[in-house]
């Protein structure tokens, strides 16, 4: 018979996402197993960077200085691309306009070390391989070394685009194939181009070549005249005739340190629940990866999860809470799908796409075009529908610089604690029935008489916000009406004034 083990939730997973939702689960207290089937890490470095809005939640957690010294920031004002075509993204009105340039590897040390020391279990060797969902619990069946049972109260699935979770939970997986190949290769070059080189098409497809770290670069060919076949795992010797094939230079490449394959399938889960199973990053989202936006996605997600699950397990919000997830991240992953595949089609070979591509480009010369892009792309332009009606209600709260009786502090660090904080600005009095015990009140002064907020623009300085864990605000008013209040504060804090 298995041995039976308790936990608050169960997380399938150790990549980014499952990492990512380990860490705000433990920061709320909640008692967590990440299980992985691996049987240890890889080391692959598999995606390179960590785009403007995720470096925000970071650094909502404290997390970014840990992370800068193993990666580096994109210098000037945020060159990006949109299929390849390059785009200066501008001033996008955060403190993070560039990302960081880290490896996937790297980035998951850091918050598989950040999980550990808030107590966070990660096990490895652990593939799921069975659950049973029940009116108070959900168990999942461990197989590996020590066959075990996980009793939980939630399961969430971070186990990538296979995910055995999503099929043992009978979530569909809706979508469209692939239709072309993409290598990805990390290695040394005896003879690298000068700087950057980014989507340069030729023949069947394009290639591109990024610095990663001194003497080390990634490099990546896409071919429309071959498909993905999973059934297949290149070697570098794979890699080197394609990028020679498309490039016509292999710039001397050397020492390989990883080499994979990719397509663009893009599939998204029909819904993000199944009772007491919930999905998360890949396995809830497949597509493209044009500009790294899948890890991204996938740390969102978590951070949008986690504080609602904790709410809940500490009977601080009503279980209604949880269906905002779906509501809220599916959407913007159908979001990213669409932008992936727009970027594919862009990619194909062909004077027709070339005239396409040469009439865009003109086009990001407008500045409200490329702002567009670049705040869809990093993230930033997001609104929820948090049933308020306050321009800023629903979007990221903007990075403000404050004054307290304790001394300068900026908004995003008030949100160190992953609590719910109501701040009153310039001497607003906000006056509560009661204070519920996990909401942090804080009265502070703000210099600025306008906040840039991307997606909306800039608008006067809110007098009162309620802003939710995840950086989202919940309600905000220009004057001390606190009418709308108290609902906001039991819709996504819970106890009632």
């Amino acid at each position: 018979m298995n041995n039976v083990y308790h936990a608050e939730v169960v997380i399938a997973g150790a990549g980014p996402t499952g990492l990512m939702l380990a860490c705000e689960l433990r920061s709320a207290g909640i008692e967590v197993i990440v299980v992985d089937a691996l049987a240890q890490r890889t080391g692959q470095s598999r995606a390179g960077g960590i785009n403007a809005r995720t470096m925000e939640i970071l650094d909502q957690r404290g997390l970014v200085e840990r992370l800068l010294p193993h990666g580096f920031v994109y210098n000037g004002k945020g060159p990006g691309h949109f299929a390849g075509l390059p785009m200066v993204f501008g001033d996008l009105g955060t403190r993070h306009p560039n990302g960081l340039v880290i490896t996937q590897a790297e980035f998951e040390t850091q918050l598989d070390r950040y999980a550990t020391e808030l107590g966070a279990s990660v096990q490895w060797g652990s593939p799921v391989i069975g659950l049973g969902q029940h009116a108070d619990a959900v168990e999942v069946s461990i197989g590996g070394g020590e066959p075990r049972t996980l009793r939980a109260s939630y399961l969430v699935g971070c186990d990538g685009g296979r995910s055995t979770v999503r099929k043992l939970a009978g979530i569909g997986f809706t979508g469209t194939e692939a239709t072309m190949l993409g290598m990805i290769a990390d290695a040394e070059l005896a003879d690298p181009p000068p700087g950057w080189v980014l989507t340069r098409r030729r023949g069947p497809g394009d290639f591109s070549v990024l610095p990663l770290r001194p003497g080390w670069f990634r490099l990546m060919v896409n071919r429309h005249d071959r498909v993905l076949d999973h059934a297949t795992e290149p070697t570098f010797d794979d890699f080197r005739a394609s990028f020679l094939d498309v490039a016509g230079t292999d710039f001397g490449m050397h020492s390989p340190r990883w080499v994979s394959q990719f397509g663009d399938a893009a599939r998204l889960a029909d819904h993000y629940r199944s009772g007491r199973v919930f999905l998360a990053g890949d396995a809830a989202h497949i597509h493209f990866p044009a500009g790294g936006q899948g890890l991204n996605t996938g740390v969102q997600d978590a951070a949008n999860l986690g504080w609602k699950l904790a709410a809940v397990l500490r009977a601080r919000t009503s279980e209604s809470l949880l269906a905002t997830y779906e509501s809220e991240r599916r959407p913007v992953a159908a979001r990213v799908l669409q932008n992936t595949r727009a970027q594919t089609a862009l990619m194909r070979p062909g004077p027709h796409t070339e005239a396409l591509r040469e009439t865009l480009s003109g086009l990001f010369d407008i500045d409200q075009v490329r702002t567009r892009l670049a705040t869809m792309l990093s993230a930033l332009d997001l609104r929820y529908d948090v049933g308020h009606d306050h321009p800023l209600s629903g979007h990221r709260v903007p990075d403000a610089d404050l004054t307290t009786p304790a001394g300068a502090i900026r908004i995003h660090e008030l949100l160190r604690h992953a609590r719910p904080v109501l701040l009153s600005l310039n001497g607003t009095r906000l006056d509560l029935a009661a204070r519920p015990e996990h909401l942090d009140l804080v009265a502070a002064h703000c210099e600025a008489t306008h906040w840039s907020v991307p997606g909306l623009g800039e608008i006067a300085t809110p007098s009162a916000l309620l802003i939710r864990p995840d950086g989202h605000v919940a309600w905000a008013s220009r004057d001390t009406n606190t009418a709308r209040l108290s609902e906001a504060l039991s819709s996504w804090v819970g106890e009632a004034l």
